[in-house]
């Protein structure tokens, strides 16, 4: 009997194995992964996807993209971004809430999942901590997590209300698998800020975000998390001072995790002149040295995780000037190709440690369990089939989102993802998006 789906000839790696020398088939039937055997060997079946020359990967995982559903679809919406995401091989995804309204009850949860019906990405939804994102009063956590929310946060705006965030962290302990995420910049220390508080600010005349910022909010909530024993996560971490503060904690045994994203990876404050506007986001590029100590920290482990912060905006919104502009920056179709480019072609990451960061450990960090599993039998077949020899240049057009403001436009990179399986059934082939 011939099986669902084959992806032929391709080689394994991933965290807890080193990448197989032999090529093998991955065969897959009724969404899972029903054996693992030499190239060859699988028998026939339904469909075949070829991956020789390319490595068979747990899908990717981004737990931080805005796809602006409700209220910014001018700039993104479900189908787009998801459509992006499924390209750049993500297989799952987590929404932020700063939307319009804010998702902030079980309704507008059902709401918005509702219109990921059928998407080429398993769309999940964060919600807010704070009713309307105010900072004033929280959330029914409990209802929003028994309508399947794990990730809290009001990012976009940092919790900072010590005893708001308090309740919000001692409230996780009581929801399996749930999470605080924080935007973390105290509001008083950046408020009038448009890019790192340095040099480049000081020669274009521009206000500030200050480092200090992400370091005193990140000292306050681990403190917090290890009064109240409640998980915490911080979003997109950009200073070296505020990674420290995680290593320290995590050495004590608060339970704490960090992303950090493509961007904050690779670019400085000094691009911000060549990018303009796209180079606008918050938390702000910072400096090389911190660059520098952050790409050590998620090669070493200090860092658990690579999230895009995917933030596309209308180009009315940044055709004005920095000061206006709105921040944020694409990302969710290119992550793992920077990625790979910049660290694992350069061998300051291992393929395994790639595998972890981009897909394994945002999956644990998210509670969504159907993805980030090793590639072997018994296992939901979520796949990225990626090639790490295929070279390809960004052009902003080309890609699937709706808005333009990625930071990698004109850039070449190493690797690309050539198929993607979500339940076992082909959302991208041969690199085309498949109808």
């Amino acid at each position: 009997m011939a099986a669902d789906l084959v992806i032929t000839g391709g080689r394994l790696t991933d965290a807890a194995k080193p990448l197989t020398v032999d090529p093998v088939d991955v065969v897959i039937e009724d969404g899972q992964i029903v054996a693992v055997v030499p190239a060859g060997d699988a028998g026939p079946a339904r469909r075949t996807l070829d991956a020789t020359g390319a490595w068979v990967m747990p899908g990717f995982v981004d737990i931080q993209v805005h796809f602006r559903t409700p209220g910014g679809t001018e700039s993104e919406d479900i189908t787009s971004g998801a459509a992006g995401a499924a390209m750049g091989g993500v297989t799952a995804c987590v929404m932020m809430p700063n939307t319009n309204p804010t998702i902030d009850s079980p309704d507008m949860v059902r709401e918005v999942l509702s219109l990921a019906t059928g998407a080429p990405c398993d769309v999940r939804t964060s919600a807010a901590i704070t009713l309307g994102r105010q900072g004033e009063r929280l959330t029914d956590m409990a209802a929003l997590h028994a309508a399947g929310v794990r990730v809290f946060t009001d990012d976009g705006d940092c919790v900072a209300d010590d005893a708001l965030m308090e309740m919000a962290l001692a409230a996780t302990v009581g929801l399996p698998g749930s999470v605080v995420s924080q935007h973390a910049e105290d509001p008083s220390m950046v408020a009038g800020g448009v890019i790192n508080d340095g040099a480049v600010a000081q020669r274009l005349g521009l206000a500030g975000r200050p480092a200090a910022a992400e370091e005193s909010i990140v000292a306050r909530d681990l403190a917090l998390a290890a009064t109240t024993g409640g998980r915490y996560h911080v979003l997109h971490l950009s200073t070296s001072a505020a990674m420290a503060r995680v290593s320290i904690a995590k050495r004590n045994g608060i339970n704490a995790t960090a992303e950090v994203t493509p961007q904050h990876l690779v670019l400085t404050e000094d691009d911000i002149e060549r990018l303009g506007t796209t180079g606008k986001m918050n938390p702000p590029l910072r400096l090389r040295s911190d660059v520098e100590a952050l790409r050590l920290g998620i090669c070493d482990g200090t860092l658990d995780a690579v999230a895009t912060d995917h933030a596309p905006h209308h180009p009315s919104l940044k055709d004005t000037s920095l000061r206006d502009a709105a921040p944020g920056m694409t990302g969710v179709e290119t992550m793992a190709s920077v990625i790979w480019s910049e660290l694992v072609e350069t061998g300051a990451m291992s393929p395994a440690r790639f595998v972890e960061v981009v897909s394994m450990a945002p999956a644990r960090i998210a509670g969504i369990a159907e993805h980030g599993h090793r590639v072997e039998a018994g296992t939901p077949a979520n796949l990225a089939v990626f090639d790490p020899a295929q070279r390809w240049t960004v052009h902003a057009d080309e890609l699937q989102s709706r808005s333009r403001n990625t930071p990698w436009a004109g850039r070449e990179l190493t690797g690309k993802v050539r198929h993607t399986v979500l339940t076992g059934r082909p959302v991208v082939a041969d690199g085309e998006l498949c109808s």
